[in-house]
């Protein structure tokens, strides 16, 4: 008598575990961790990535260092005046 219900109470731990592992297992399956890009977005992706590192870098030759600083320590100066 002792001995069935402990094997009664084995199957149905191991019943809600099957459920709960297939509940993760379906719930991985429709939200991959990870996306697969055909080749024609991949390549529109890396040309948006050049153009932009593109851009960046030319405004980073146009950047003025020196300007910068000035007008952020003007900045500075006139907070501090403010106070």
């Amino acid at each position: 008598m002792m001995a069935e219900a402990i094997l009664y109470g084995i199957i149905i731990i191991l019943l809600i575990l099957v459920i709960i592992l297939l509940m993760l297992y379906l719930s991985a399956k429709s939200n991959p961790y990870y996306v697969v890009y055909d080749e024609e977005t991949k390549s529109a992706l890396k040309r948006r990535v050049s153009t932009l590192k593109e851009d960046l870098e030319s405004e980073l030759v146009d950047f003025d260092v020196e300007e910068w600083e000035r007008t952020l320590e003007e900045s500075i100066d006139e907070e501090v005046r403010n106070l």
